[in-house]
C-alpha cells in the first residue's frame, strides 16, 4: 500500500475547481461529483502507483510526472518509494506543461 499526499497547490487546485463549478456555473452537485471523482481517481494509486500515464517532454525525456485523469481533469503526481505526491490538478485543455514547468 502506498501513501498519498497532496501539495498545497494541488489542494488549492481542488478548491478552485469546486468553486468554479459550484459558484460560477451554479452547479454545486456537479462540483462535488467532480472533486469526488478526482479524489477517487487518485485513491486508486494506493494499490497501483504506476496506474497513471507517464508524462514525457516533446523530446521523449520522462518528466518525472505521471498522471491520472478524471473527465477533463489531470492529477499530476510523482513517486518516491511508496509515496505518491500529487503536485497539481489541472484542467486538461490548459497548457499543463507550461503550468508544471514554466517556460521550459
Amino acid at each position: 500500500m502506498n501513501s498519498i499526499s497532496y501539495s498545497p497547490m494541488a489542494l488549492n487546485d481542488l478548491d478552485e475547481i469546486w468553486e468554479y463549478i459550484a459558484l460560477e456555473l451554479s452547479a454545486p452537485d456537479a462540483a462535488q461529483k467532480t472533486v469526488s471523482g478526482i479524489l477517487d481517481a487518485v485513491d486508486r494509486l494506493n494499490e497501483h502507483s504506476k496506474l497513471g500515464s507517464p508524462l514525457y517532454f516533446e523530446d521523449g525525456l520522462f518528466s518525472g510526472y505521471r498522471y491520472v485523469r478524471y473527465n477533463e481533469y489531470l492529477a499530476f503526481y510523482r513517486l518516491s518509494g511508496n509515496n505518491v505526491k500529487v503536485d497539481r490538478i489541472i484542467y486538461g485543455r490548459r497548457d499543463y506543461m507550461k503550468v508544471l514547468f514554466g517556460g521550459l
